[in-house]
């Protein structure tokens, strides 16, 4: 007993020492953060994010403000990567947590704005019945997993900048976790979306026939979605490597698989941009006020007659 009990003592020993030397061999990188990479996709993000900005206000897009906020991130980001290029070798841990998480979670915000978007496609063609579900529970269900994801990765990433091997460890999983949840919920979305435009491309409303510009907005959707998807499986298969792994090790998958995916994503809706959808959406509704104040003067005025 007394052998067993000194063979664990020397166990529990042996893995202290090896997370220790775990925590003490950490890198922040494993490669001097490209600074002309980086000042390219801050002047990039930087653009499209003051495009969107213009847009948005312009056309009174509020719907595109989590979608703006991602930008800003995504610029943010990259500005952090800049940073710790100048403290090569000597890094802090300031700039990597900036970089790390913002640009980890920005793409949960593009997705916010995408899944209201389609909503707002749906009641301007007024084809909710080729819905599977309501319209208001369509954007309810994706953006509450949107934020769900959101929190998940955000949480992981704080996790991720500890010095602690079991806290990384958990990080990693958690971030995973949010990934996928990420992942199901946008197959689910292109899903809904792809059903509901088969279905309304069949049986069209009069209103597809007068707003022809919503073919070209589910177009955008979907690549804006295809290119969040494809850099949301990369990432999941980065953290399942591990820290060691082959994708977190080569700066190069994060420029093409996250940076120019996702500055396509923006570029993408600041050339199609919704700002026609909301502006139709607002006719809409001032017809409809106007048609309501008519029907209750009409009603006013039956109400008054009285016959001689």
């Amino acid at each position: 007993m007394a052998a067993t009990l000194l063979h664990s003592l020397a166990l529990s020993a042996r893995q202290e020492e090896q997370q220790e030397s775990a925590v003490s061999d950490f890198q922040y990188y494993d490669y001097v953060p490209s600074m002309a990479a980086a000042i390219i996709f801050i002047i990039l993000f930087g653009a499209s994010t003051g495009w969107h900005m213009w847009q948005m206000i312009k056309t009174k897009t509020w719907f595109l403000v989590p979608f703006l906020i991602g930008g800003f991130l995504e610029t943010i980001g990259y500005i952090g990567r800049a940073v710790s290029h100048t403290e090569a070798p000597d890094y802090t841990l300031g700039p990597y947590i900036i970089q790390s998480i913002f640009l980890l979670v920005a793409p949960a915000l593009f997705a916010a704005s995408i899944y209201m978007m389609l909503g707002r496609i749906v009641v301007m063609l007024d084809a909710q019945r080729a819905l599977f579900i309501r319209v208001s529970w369509l954007t309810k269900i994706f953006v509450c997993g949107d934020v769900l994801s959101f929190l998940m990765q955000a949480a992981g990433g704080g996790l991720l900048s500890s010095g602690d091997v079991e806290t990384i460890n958990t990080g990693e999983s958690v971030v995973v976790g949010g990934l996928f949840v990420q992942i199901i919920f946008f197959g689910l979305f292109v899903i809904s979306a792809s059903i509901f435009h088969v279905r309304i491309s069949r049986m069209p409303t009069q209103r597809c026939y007068d707003l022809p510009f919503w073919k070209p907005q589910m177009y955008a959707l979907y690549a804006v979605s295809i290119a969040i998807f494809v850099r949301s499986i990369v990432r999941v298969v980065e953290f399942l490597q591990g820290y060691s792994g082959f994708i977190i090790t080569h700066e190069a998958f994060l420029y093409v698989f996250d940076a120019v995916v996702m500055w396509g994503a923006m570029v993408t809706m600041n050339w199609i941009h919704p700002g026609q959808v909301a502006e139709e959406l607002r006719v809409q509704r001032s017809r409809r006020s106007v048609n309501t104040r008519e029907e209750a003067d009409k009603e006013g005025v039956r109400m008054d007659y009285v016959p001689v």
